[in-house]
């Protein structure tokens, strides 16, 4: 296995862990846009040239823009619907654990999990997430979709680093202890 190319999820969520509120609404996100603030976003994604999402996510993301944003970045839609390529964007309904095995012996730059919850439940469970950076939004969301689901292992994590920003949001960054 190549160590070099880390498994890292970027993401954020609310301070009751929900990444999206009821019927996917993110608008607890506007909480924490200022003009010129991306908390570290373009720098992070100059780091990656792999994208995984989910389907759901993906499908989100396309109603929301006319162009990809991970157009440039090879990039696996995870879905149970077989469906042709578009560009870079490869609809994956493979087993994940021979994706993950063939992502991490290839060269190249780190790999984004940009979501959804159900994504990053499934690469915990078989333990291909390295690092985590979680940006949490000063809100309180109530219902929605959690980021975490029960009934994953247990895992320990090591905080190296964290970030205030004026807007309210803390960013962390954690190492998952192996």
């Amino acid at each position: 296995m190549n160590t070099e190319r880390k498994v890292i999820l970027y993401i954020a969520m609310s301070v009751d862990g929900f990444i999206a509120g009821p019927q996917d609404d993110l608008s607890f996100l506007n909480v924490v846009a200022k003009e010129g603030e991306d908390y570290g976003y373009n720098g992070f994604t100059a780091m990656v040239d792999t994208v995984i999402m989910g389907r759901k996510t993906y499908d989100w993301v396309m109603k929301q823009v006319p162009e990809f944003p991970h157009a440039d970045k090879q990039t696996f839609i995870l879905t149970r619907t077989e469906k042709p390529s578009e560009g870079n964007v490869q609809f994956y309904a493979g087993s994940l654990t021979e994706l993950m095995a063939t992502l991490r012996n290839q060269t190249g730059k780190n790999i984004f999990v940009d979501g959804g919850a159900d994504v990053v439940n499934s690469l915990l469970q078989i333990n291909q997430i390295d690092e985590m950076i979680i940006s949490i939004i000063p809100s309180l969301v109530g219902d929605g979709t959690p980021l975490f689901k029960p009934g994953r292992s247990f895992k320990n994590l090591k905080l190296t680093e964290s970030k205030a920003f004026e807007s309210g949001l803390v960013q962390l960054h954690y190492e998952v202890v192996r």
